[in-house]
């Protein structure tokens, strides 16, 4: 077939529509019936965004432009096919990438510019003789997030977004409750080491796997990580000097207030197993709570990261999913925006705002809000007592206050805490090796749990900080684990996570938790609920040894006193149900 070049170049001054072209490269074309430009587009700031529009040979019509923003360039003829569905759909596709990469000649900081740098692509696209006036745009991860990003500022053309699992820089990567987590830090370089994507820094797991190990086996500080890699990681520092959530990360995409100016209809999509659901779930919470009114739609199932952007996995984690819990993200993707643009039909699993599938049911349910999902909730104590060799959940409250005593050696690298992470789903037994276990009477009959648990930890410390884990699985009647939910955070940030409120050594504190990941799992007859609390030591996170420094440059020479954790039994966990 004949190919079709379009050679082009644009530079836009702010709102400015001239054009100035030039050869940039060669876009391929499988079919004669596309025009496919590369542009430059040139921000309020001089930056300039690269971005590739495609569009119908013989459209004459100006039409409503699906953009996506996004980190990651494919020059394997993956971003073009995307843009080009979007063209057989009958829209105008582009695809635009972040600054600094592709052609843009700038500097690649991730996450940083993304707000004012989408506005300004939006805004650009709005103004050409090929768009309606009209912009919706879609995708996942990054994309997700830039989506959001560029909300911050609403552009009056941006009719609707389809975030999937949506990143929240701040707020589940590079950190997760204020502790900072190590999977950006390879990240950082995957994207950040050239214009489009370091595939052999991306592919080598065992270079960064190595290097969490050498971390935790050496106890050097956290911020340190990069001298033991012997490559300076300039992202990663960057972040660490930001350990509150503060207006570093707060400028990024929309924060309290600003939620209240986004008045177009949104439908995102999540995951149970999503690492970064609190992220994604972050911009539904804050939304609905700036306005109550909101046009938001969620879609949310047994999905992982990447299972969320696609149609799922028959199997996530050893876990086979119901066939029920399968869907197709794309096509629901689209008939979303013809449902927005083209007055086509709402997409039938959208039931209500909240749709959810309930693992272990097959089936799908719908809610008006997050907290619609429940109806009540089963209020467990922690307490002392022990039932068949682990400790009692109990509905009662104990009438004297007890403790469980935990000691916590920072120095000691042969040992880890807090098996939290949901890989498998369901095992075989549970984790007795450090931490402590709490396990429900049988359930005398099932129930939906429905949504997130929550909690309060009354604990006593001889230290000034410390973070902790919760995670929550169901025993089955087989005895197997099925885990349902979790949460890591840092104590000194339970209350505020933009400001740090140190413990006070040898004195109760209350620890409230809430940002635990949402869950719809039937639970039958005869399961039982166990909670399992712990402190975090291990190589996947930062160790905080709680002397009350920016965790992030503490080091084992800090651990010569080894933490002490009392664990009250006026403790408690909320588990909400559907009855």
């Amino acid at each position: 077939m004949k190919k079709l070049l379009v050679l082009s170049l644009t530079l836009i001054l702010g709102c400015n529509s001239s054009n100035e072209k030039k050869n940039l490269s060669q876009l391929d074309n499988s079919s004669n019936s596309y025009i496919i430009e590369d542009v430059l587009i040139k921000t309020r700031d001089g930056a300039k965004i690269s971005a590739i529009v495609c569009r119908k040979k013989e459209n004459v019509k100006p039409k409503t432009v699906i953009l996506q923003s996004t980190i990651y360039v494919r020059d394997k003829g993956r971003d073009l096919n995307t843009i080009k569905e979007s063209v057989d759909r009958g829209y105008v596709g582009v695809i635009a990438y972040a600054r600094g990469k592709r052609f843009s000649p700038d500097e690649i900081w991730p996450y940083e510019n993304d707000a004012s740098d989408t506005y300004d692509v939006i805004d650009w696209i709005s103004i050409q003789e090929w768009c309606n006036g009209s912009i919706g745009m879609f995708g996942g991860s990054y994309n997700g997030f830039t989506q959001w990003a560029s909300l911050k500022d609403p552009h009056p053309a941006l009719k609707t977004i389809v975030p999937y699992v949506a990143n929240r820089p701040g707020m589940g990567l590079p950190m997760e409750n204020n502790v900072f987590i190590n999977p950006n830090y390879e990240w950082s370089f995957f994207v950040g080491n050239n214009k489009y994507l370091d595939t052999i820094v991306g592919n080598d797991r065992k270079r960064f796997r190595d290097l969490m190990f050498k971390w935790w086996e050496t106890g050097v500080s956290y911020k340190k990580m990069d001298s033991l890699d012997g490559v300076p990681n300039k992202w990663f520092q960057r972040w660490t000097d930001h350990p509150s959530f503060d207006g570093y990360w707060q400028n990024m995409a929309p924060y309290k207030e600003d939620f209240s100016k986004i008045d177009i209809p949104i439908l995102s999509i999540d995951g149970y197993y999503n690492d970064s659901q609190n992220s994604g779930l972050y911009y539904l919470r804050e939304h609905y709570k700036y306005d109550p009114n909101a046009e938001h739609y969620l879609i949310i199932g047994p999905y992982s990261h990447f299972g969320a952007q696609r149609n799922g996995s028959k199997v996530i984690n050893g876990y086979e999913v119901d066939k029920d819990a399968l869907i197709n993200t794309n096509e629901i993707t689209y008939q979303w925006f013809d449902y927005i643009f083209k007055n086509g039909r709402k997409p039938k699993i959208l039931k209500d705002k909240i749709n959810y599938q309930v693992m272990g049911a097959n089936e799908w349910r719908s809610a008006a809000s997050l907290d619609d999902m429940s109806n009540s909730s089963l209020k467990f104590y922690l307490t002392t007592q022990k039932q068949e060799n682990i400790y009692s959940l109990s509905k009662e409250k104990p009438l004297k206050a007890d403790f469980l005593s935990q000691t916590v050696n920072f120095s000691d690298r042969k040992n880890s805490n807090n098996d939290y992470y949901p890989d498998p789903i369901i095992k075989d037994n549970m984790d007795l090796s450090n931490g402590f276990n709490f396990i429900s009477e049988p359930l005398k009959e099932s129930v939906l749990v429905n949504g997130s648990f929550t909690g309060e930890l009354l604990v006593n410390i001889n230290k000034k900080d410390f973070d902790f884990g919760v995670t929550l699985y169901e025993v089955m009647p087989d005895g197997k684990l099925f885990h349902l939910s979790y949460i890591i955070g840092r104590a000194s940030y339970s209350d505020d996570i933009e400001n740090r409120k140190l413990l006070e050594p040898n004195k109760i504190e209350k620890i409230q938790f809430s940002n635990t990941h949402l869950v719809s799992k039937k639970l039958n007859k005869g399961s039982r609920l166990l909670v399992y609390i712990n402190v975090n030591k291990n190589p996947f996170s930062e160790l905080n040894y709680g002397t009350g420094k920016i965790v992030s440059e503490e080091s084992i020479e800090d651990a010569n006193i080894p933490l002490e954790v009392k664990w009250y039994n006026h403790s408690f966990v909320s588990i909400p149900i559907l009855n």
